[in-house]
């Protein structure tokens, strides 16, 4: 992975990131000072309480807010240019599918804003729909699907034009255990069969551990990061690694990250 990243350059590289809302009760400082490196292919979890910056963070790098401090880089450009180079898919905490539209509608959204081809549209959504295991269900609408399928179709959505970044705010938050589980699972095969790069923001300590190559531990507001912790499990993961001691381990030093933030908030 050190290499990837010497070679390519970061997908990621954030230096001295601030970011400070204007609000009726004077300035609020969302992010402080906030330096670091997503290399290509990473797996990078953002945990912390609410309001520490972690969609803060994520939207900047989607160019839906704007740093008043410090530099952001996303592929080598601005966060900006990479919006407009259709650098990232973004899923949000809810799948927000048209319900008029069907699954196979929704997905295809994108792809026609875009100006793709009927033909492509129609290989590119069958595509994708399998690659989350939603083969067959392109004419249902959102409301026939249960929570997790339809989280699932907002990926699909999210990869259907083929960006290198996925950006995850706490897509699994509202569901419940054993479904969380399941999309974990599916997370990361997709993760390792398409070679996407993914930020990712969770509340979970087991979802975070779980899932990521680095995990980013982040303070209350103004929003720091606390830790960085590079993961040393292995990319293939059952979920039973959960029950492992360097599993518990790296939970161990994400709970203490949490509670030193929470020390050292103001």
């Amino acid at each position: 992975m050190k290499d990837m990243l010497n070679i390519a350059g970061p997908v990621v590289e954030a230096s001295g990131v601030d970011l400070v809302f204007q609000t009726n009760d004077g300035p609020v400082q969302a992010l402080k000072d906030v330096n670091l490196l997503i290399g290509k292919g990473e797996f990078v979890s953002f945990i912390g309480p609410s309001g520490c910056g972690k969609t803060t963070f994520l939207r900047c790098v989607a160019a839906l807010e704007t740093p008043t401090g410090g530099t952001l880089m996303v592929n080598g450009m601005t966060a900006e240019a990479a919006r407009k180079a259709r650098a990232y898919g973004y899923v949000f905490q809810a799948a927000g599918l048209y319900p008029w539209r069907t699954i196979s509608g929704n997905i295809r959204l994108p792809l026609e804003i875009m100006g793709f081809s009927r033909a492509e549209q129609d290989e590119r959504v069958a595509r994708v729909l399998e690659l989350v295991e939603l083969g067959g269900f392109g004419n249902k609408y959102p409301w026939q699907l249960s929570g997790g399928m339809q989280q699932r179709a907002s990926i699909a959505r999210a990869l259907a034009f083929d960006a290198d970044i996925l950006l995850m705010d706490e897509p699994f938050g509202a569901l419940d255990e054993i479904v969380r589980d399941r999309l974990n699972e599916e997370v990361l095969r997709l993760w390792n069969r398409t070679q996407k790069t993914i930020l990712f923001v969770t509340h979970s300590i087991p979802e975070a551990v779980y899932l990521s190559t680095k995990i980013v531990v982040m303070s209350p507001r103004p929003g720091r990061i606390t830790d960085v912790i590079d993961s040393p499990l292995p990319r293939e993961r059952p979920l039973d690694i959960r029950d492992s001691r360097e599993f518990i381990e790296i939970a161990h030093r994400v709970r203490e990250g949490l509670r030193a933030g929470h020390g050292d908030g103001v």
